[in-house]
């Protein structure tokens, strides 16, 4: 049951730097605008902000605009593709296994 890879394939290349995963575990503990997260990352601000815009295309972060400030969000639902994905893999590795039992 693969659905399309496309939109798996792009969180996946989203998750691959350490300072987008860095990014999200911040968030996760709560939502920041741009500001507040460019002083807890050892890069610059404009930075940020292009490692915000590819975890927003991904759809793993969301923002909403707070006066002059976008305050960022894990955006949990994007996390699903990602989860189905993965899960394809040890389904067919618990088969794998159930066979060579079974021998």
């Amino acid at each position: 049951m693969v659905t399309s890879l496309l939109p798996i394939m792009h969180a996946l290349d989203a998750l691959g730097s350490p300072v987008r995963r860095e990014i999200l575990q911040t968030l996760r503990i709560s939502p920041l605008a741009v500001g507040e997260l460019a002083t807890r990352f050892p890069v610059s601000r404009p930075a940020i902000s292009r490692h915000l815009r590819v975890l927003e295309d991904a759809g793993l972060v969301e923002h909403q605009a707070r006066g002059a400030r976008s305050v960022y969000a894990v955006r949990v639902q994007g996390f699903a593709s990602v989860r189905d994905f993965l899960d394809e893999f040890w389904e067919t590795a618990l088969s794998r296994l159930e066979e060579l039992a079974k021998k």
